[in-house]
């Protein structure tokens, strides 16, 4: 009889999140997303480089040309044809190429292409199979952890155990052989 052609869903109401603007004179409510890293870009000094020097700075770094003089950096990677003669320190470094001098980090990877010669201190050291490595390893000390509390001294009587043995017992006598 009643023949019914709209879908009900097209006019149904659906609910959504309600955005209430801020009012003029008030800042607007902290954002729930969370907030960007800055995205530091890798500086290279290319093969066909070759650097005498002191390399400092607290970005990234790779270098895949020849540096003679230490390098001071947040994060360092040697590639397969770079080069460093001088002393390393970084909080972060791959070793992929050669280094002649101590290098000096919180992670220091040695990748199988590598060829090192000198000491190392680290954290955490991780060498693959296949790399050089001529020199010394020191484990660097972590920051020292927070100490566990000491109980607190348990007041009322100390009682102090008492440990007390039998009274010597004389042997027995060997029986008579016949």
């Amino acid at each position: 009889m009643f023949n019914k052609t709209s879908k009900p869903a097209d006019r149904a109401f659906r609910p959504g999140p309600t955005v209430i603007p801020p009012l003029p004179d008030m800042p607007p409510p902290p954002s729930t997303e969370p907030a960007e890293t800055p995205v530091r870009s890798l500086s290279t000094l290319s093969a066909d480089l070759v650097f005498e020097g002191q390399i400092t700075g607290a970005g990234d770094l790779q270098i895949d040309g020849q540096v003679k003089g230490d390098v001071r950096v947040g994060r360092l990677v040697v590639g397969e044809t770079g080069e460093v003669e001088g002393s390393i320190a970084a909080d972060t470094i791959e070793v992929r190429g050669r280094v002649l001098g101590g290098v000096k980090g919180k992670q220091i990877k040695l990748v199988s292409t590598a060829h090192l010669e000198g000491d190392i201190s680290a954290e955490q050291l991780s060498i693959d199979v296949g790399a050089f490595f001529q020199g010394r390893v020191t484990q660097a000390q972590r920051p020292a952890a927070v100490a566990a509390p000491t109980p607190a001294p348990v007041s009322g009587p100390v009682v102090t155990p008492v440990l007390t043995t039998p009274a010597a017992q004389s042997a027995p006598e060997p029986i008579p052989a016949e």
